[in-house]
């Protein structure tokens, strides 16, 4: 358990959560870049994923709770859609490709991105964000599990850009994020199952390690810096998504 390649795998798992929970997307993302870069082919990469998320949201809901970033009406707004949509996702996955997609995700995603860096240079009036919460939670997690990833970007994006407060949001997505895998990962389970025990372990060890440290960052970083940072993270993955597609 304590080989060169499981400490990798602690510390991939460590970087991706705390960037999850300090900017409230891209932990799937960011492990399964760190992933393939050390060289986990791709399939196994997203089906461990998956199931260490199961892990680090789990303890990124309950700091986000403990620091009081929960919007308790907005949870309950997307926890049903969200279970909902993650396992028709998944569902779909097993039967057809989601590569077809991922452009016009990813086109819609940086349009967002850009819309939440502009609002971090104009001044700051929070509202709470009510309207269209339903089919923004089904669309968010269809996404994250026929696309390997998206909940945080397509959820937390369209809630900042709309006005949503950085701390709130950012919270509560994380912790329907929570609900949102473990729907995914049952269906991904029945259907596919898992293997590979050493590399989920290591990821959710350092994502559990890190998770309260994101709790911590989200409650103190300014508004500001948060939309200007969260913006440039959706704006960049975005990018990257497209050139891979279109390089391919």
């Amino acid at each position: 358990m304590l080989s060169y390649d499981f400490i990798v795998y602690v510390v991939i798992g460590f970087a991706a959560q705390l960037v999850d929970g300090a900017l409230g997307m891209a932990y799937g993302v960011t492990a399964s870049s760190l992933l393939l870069g050390v060289g986990v082919p791709p399939a196994l990469s997203s089906a461990t994923v998956h199931a260490a998320e199961c892990f680090t949201t789990g303890t990124s809901a309950i700091s986000h709770h403990a620091f009081g970033n929960i919007d308790k009406h907005l949870f309950r707004r997307l926890l049903l859609p969200g279970m909902l949509g993650a396992a028709v996702g998944a569902y779909v996955l097993v039967h057809l490709p989601g590569d077809a997609i991922k452009p016009w995700i990813a086109g819609y995603l940086l349009v967002m991105g850009l819309v939440i860096i502009a609002k971090g240079f104009r001044e700051l009036t929070s509202k709470r964000v009510t309207s269209h919460l339903i089919p923004l939670g089904f669309f968010g997690a269809l996404v994250d599990a026929i696309g390997g990833g998206g909940w945080g970007p397509v959820v937390t994006s369209n809630l900042l850009a709309r006005g949503n407060e950085a701390r709130f949001t950012i919270g509560t997505v994380n912790a329907v994020e929570f609900f949102v895998t473990v729907t995914a990962s049952l269906v991904f389970l029945m259907t596919l199952g898992i293997s590979h025990w050493q590399i989920v372990v290591g990821l959710a060890l350092g994502g559990v390690a890190a998770a309260p440290i994101g709790g911590w960052l989200v409650k103190r970083l300014h508004a500001r810096w948060l939309l200007v940072v969260v913006g440039l993270l959706v704006v960049g993955l975005s990018t990257r998504t497209l050139y891979l597609h279109f390089a391919a």
